[in-house]
């Protein structure tokens, strides 16, 4: 098993997130461009990022904030378990929600209230969950 966030993680993430149409190609129709971190709780920095150019990952890494050089746009958190069981079972909508009101899902940075409020990316948000649970 690959460990989570590392880079042949993130280099599998990327290919899955490309080849979903739903995730790629309704962010390229907004021309999505961010940088996405994600970790686990308690740590310093985030373990994995991507580089999301108009709908899709341009680029997949482990993180290192000296070599990768991006400014992070939105930077999600949860413990290892949490991670694993929403890979086990994609969570819906409703369930991203109630994960984020009781803190097992974290934004140390990006505007979760604002993201989940505009259909055109809360839709795509969700999906990532499920394209995370092929890798």
């Amino acid at each position: 098993m690959v460990d989570l966030f590392s880079k042949e993680w993130m280099a599998r993430f990327q290919d899955e997130w490309n080849k979903e149409p739903e995730l790629a190609r309704d962010l390229a129709h907004i021309k999505f461009n961010s940088n996405i971190a994600y970790g686990f709780k308690g740590e310093s920095v985030p373990r994995g990022i991507i580089h999301v150019v108009k709908g899709k990952v341009a680029s997949a890494v482990d993180y290192d904030a000296e070599l990768c050089g991006w400014e992070i746009n939105w930077d999600l958190r949860a413990e290892p378990e949490d991670w694993h069981y929403w890979f086990k079972n994609p969570p819906g909508m409703i369930s991203v929600g109630m994960a984020y009101t009781s803190r097992k899902l974290v934004f140390k940075q990006g505007d979760y209230a604002a993201m989940i409020k505009d259909p055109r990316i809360a839709g795509p948000f969700v999906k990532s969950f499920l394209v995370m649970a092929r890798v």
